[in-house]
């Protein structure tokens, strides 16, 4: 089926249900891809809670936040399961530093997306390569950019279905179940940063900022992605 006659069925359902139809659907052809964001820390209880041996990947760009290895391992513990930790290709980061610098993200949008594009997009399309389809947790609610988010997608970017089982959940839905099923969180979250991805492109915001005004502060709204969240995440 596509992802337009998959959507048309799936949306509707709660996350649990997606994610059902999603294993059903794809079975080992089935990835969840977690940043171990709030959101995706439901999805792993979610998927945990049911026994689904569904794999889990990562990446770990290589200026990632102390506490998210503390996070990782925690939850590894928690769920008993293994998360995959896909990194960037060595040679390319090393010549990527020597041509533009360690900071080189700072100095314009092009150079920030060439980062992400050798951090993330890379390893994220080597994590996703052996399979068929992938479990996402963004949201509607997260960006006017993410307004149109729909259940099942097609991702041409990985040539993958991409599925989002949390696109219709609120933040406070969210963090009402963190809440009740004492599902393991960043810290960070209580500091402030509502977006967590690597140090030196995130902030903490004030309540009055919106929800991506802490990642890749310095850049204008609209710039606000990577490829990774909207054409293709994480």
């Amino acid at each position: 089926m596509t992802a337009d006659e998959l959507n048309g069925e799936w949306e509707g359902h709660d996350a649990e249900g997606v994610i059902r139809r999603a294993w059903e659907a794809f079975g080992e052809g089935l990835v969840f891809a977690t940043s171990l964001a709030a959101e995706d820390q439901v999805i792993t209880e979610i998927i945990a809670r049911n026994g689904w041996p569904i794999p889990h990947v990562t990446l770990d760009t290589g200026r990632l936040f102390p506490e998210t290895y503390t996070l990782l391992a925690e939850t590894e513990k928690r769920y008993g399961v293994r998360i995959r930790v896909f990194f960037p290709d060595a040679a390319a980061v090393e010549a990527l530093v020597a041509e533009r610098g360690v900071n080189l993200f700072y100095e314009s949008v092009e150079n920030r997306k060439l980062c992400c594009r050798v951090r993330k997009l890379e390893p994220l399309r080597r994590a996703l390569a052996p399979y068929r389809a992938w479990l996402c947790g963004l949201r509607r609610e997260q960006s006017v950019t993410r307004a149109g988010l729909r259940v099942v997608e097609e991702d041409r970017a990985n040539g993958l279905i991409k599925v989002n089982p949390l696109a219709g959940w609120t933040e406070q839905e969210v963090w009402g179940v963190v809440a009740a099923r004492a599902i393991p969180y960043h810290p960070l979250h209580d500091r402030g940063y509502p977006s967590i991805g690597c140090a030196c492109c995130t902030r903490a915001v004030a309540r009055t900022e919106g929800v991506r005004a802490g990642r890749w502060w310095w850049e204008a709204p609209e710039h606000k992605e990577c490829g990774l969240h909207s054409g293709s995440r994480l």
